[in-house]
């Protein structure tokens, strides 16, 4: 039995993983690339494998960086099955026509430069139109049955808590008379999210590949996340401005709307708490995003998946997902009047890491304005406007457009649909039987060498962080490093001169910007804003040289 690993491999994004085994070759996951200028090229390299050998496919949810090279594996040719939950079927149908969507308003961007430039056009990765086709492939299933996929191999999906319908999946391989079982969680959910059950607790395995997107972090507990979500918004809202929240369309959309609509259930607590919420209570909420919308209503007809409280509630007529003041903008035209009227307002807008949709309009006219609030929920991923923000950019360009970030930012992470590092250590000492070995996926490189750390420290498991294009035969408790294919190496190759050019490019782009600074500065300069341009171009030389090794 063997494993590949071609995606999520100490990065965050494009998960996609090769299983063999019992005369079957399947895949768990076909994810697209976010974030880094790099890694995206690879959304529309050719698979490095032979999509019509491939038998079926597991999905473990339906976000895009886990399904969204789907469309793209059906035009090359896969006509297999893809086993999926029924909730992550449902949110496919609309997240995966989104994408589609996508790609064809950002390649018919690029493809305008390019013909100002004398090149040929390129086509988009998939249309919406592809991405409709493909779900006749999809094959709904029910959490904890156990699926036959055939006399050899057997599946089941289990509860993972990090959004509607994600799944751990359980694989049963018997080869030669001996059976092995490898476990997937997919993304492992944060243990007190609002609307969702925790992640179900596995009690055997010979194999785990695990994420660890925040291996090396802790969350703040829900509590804590309520009254600091609370105060930033009353803030904000006392002070004239608008609070807009970048947020992924499927899952902490609906999270923030339940926090909003839980608040009133706190009321009593005191007259500061009463004037917060009231405020925040007699301003109109926005969702501006269709995708959030369409998700929306698909939550709330998939409510047995909702915690047993929640549930109660919403039996009595109580339901999370709507209040008073909330509305949906739909339409475009909705979308541009929400930032030609500049009343306070909350406005939840996708795409969750500032790269694509309407949150970028909301960013370009709020993020100069230091009344107003960025609020982030979610993890933002090397490479991507979110991240910038997040690290304390000054200026980011949008629309091509230099935009001052003088807005207030902040990042509760307690609302990250990931288990932190304390629940991802817990996951794996909830093992009846530990697993004999612990592959680390979905997640950067830092935090997972903490985490092995941690886990090879306070466990008898052995844990292996994966390269990208590593495949392992899967046997006894040390797996086997495989040689690397001709096509792996070549790759690789390649994505190593794509990468030093990104950062060349990067690089210009600081120097052009300090030397346009340093030519508008006149005698009056002061000592510490010279200070300040020298550490930077000190900087600059010290990445020319890590570059040069």
């Amino acid at each position: 039995m063997k494993i590949t690993f071609l995606g999520a491999a100490k990065t965050v994004t494009g998960s996609n993983f090769l299983v063999e085994g019992a005369g079957k070759k399947f895949l768990v996951d076909c994810g697209m690339y976010q974030g880094k200028v790099t890694e995206e090229l690879e959304n529309s390299d050719p698979f490095l494998y032979n999509v019509e050998e491939i038998d079926f496919m597991l999905l473990t949810h339906a976000h895009i960086d886990h399904s969204g090279r789907i469309p793209k594996l059906y035009n090359d040719g896969f006509r297999g099955k893809v086993y999926a939950t029924k909730a992550t079927c449902d949110l496919c149908e609309i997240m995966l026509p989104d994408s589609g969507h996508i790609q064809e308003v950002e390649i018919e961007w690029k493809n305008r430069k390019r013909m100002r430039e004398s090149k040929e056009p390129l086509p988009p990765l998939y249309t919406a139109e592809d991405a409709y086709n493909c779900l006749e492939i999809f094959n709904p299933v029910e959490y904890d049955d156990i699926v036959e996929i055939d006399d050899n191999i057997s599946v089941r999906f289990n509860d993972a808590g990090h959004m509607l319908g994600s799944a751990i999946i359980e694989i049963w391989i018997t080869e030669e008379g001996k059976t092995k079982k490898i476990v997937f969680t997919g993304d492992l959910g944060n243990n007190d999210l609002p609307l969702l059950d925790s992640p179900t607790m596995i009690s055997n395995a010979d194999y785990l590949i695990m994420e660890s997107t925040y291996g090396n972090r802790l969350h703040m507990r829900n509590d804590d996340k309520a009254k600091m979500f609370l105060d930033i918004v009353s803030e904000t809202l006392d002070n004239g401005g608008r609070v807009i929240i970048p947020s992924f369309a499927v899952g902490r959309t609906q999270e923030i709307l339940y926090e909003l609509d839980k608040l009133k259930d706190d009321l009593g607590q005191d007259e500061e708490f009463a004037r917060k919420y009231e405020k925040i209570m007699n301003i109109p909420v926005y969702v501006d995003s269709p995708l959030a919308i369409s998700a929306t209503e698909i939550f709330k007809k998939n409510t047995e998946l909702f915690e047993d409280e929640i549930q109660e509630k919403i039996k009595r007529g109580d339901n999370p997902l709507e209040f008073n003041g909330l509305q949906f903008t739909q339409t475009a035209e909705e979308s541009k009047a929400l930032n030609e009227d500049t009343r306070p307002a909350i406005i939840l807008s996708a795409s969750g890491m500032c790269d694509v949709g309407r949150i970028k309009h909301h960013l370009k006219h709020n993020l100069w304005n230091p009344n107003s609030t960025i609020l982030f929920v979610g993890y933002q991923a090397p490479g991507t406007l979110g991240r910038s923000i997040v690290e304390g950019a000054k200026k980011v360009k949008i629309f091509g457009e230099e935009i001052a970030v003088n807005a207030r930012i902040e990042y509760i992470e307690g609302y990250s649909g990931h288990a932190d590092q304390t629940w991802l250590l817990n996951f794996v000492y909830s093992f009846t039987n530990p697993p004999k070995h612990i592959f680390l996926v979905h997640g950067e490189e830092e935090g997972q060498e903490v985490l092995k750390q941690k886990i090879e420290e306070t466990s008898e498991c052995k844990v292996t962080i994966p390269d990208f294009g590593d495949s392992f035969e899967l046997e006894g408790e040390a797996p086997k490093l495989l040689a690397e294919t001709k096509e792996i190496s070549t790759y690789k190759q390649e994505f190593k001169r794509l990468d030093l050019i990104e950062k060349i490019e990067e690089l210009k782009e600081d120097i052009a910007d300090i030397e346009n600074v340093i030519m508008k500065q006149n005698i009056d300069t002061k000592d510490e804003e010279l200070k300040n341009l020298e550490d930077r171009v000190k900087d600059i030389q010290s990445q020319i040289q890590n570059l040069m090794k």
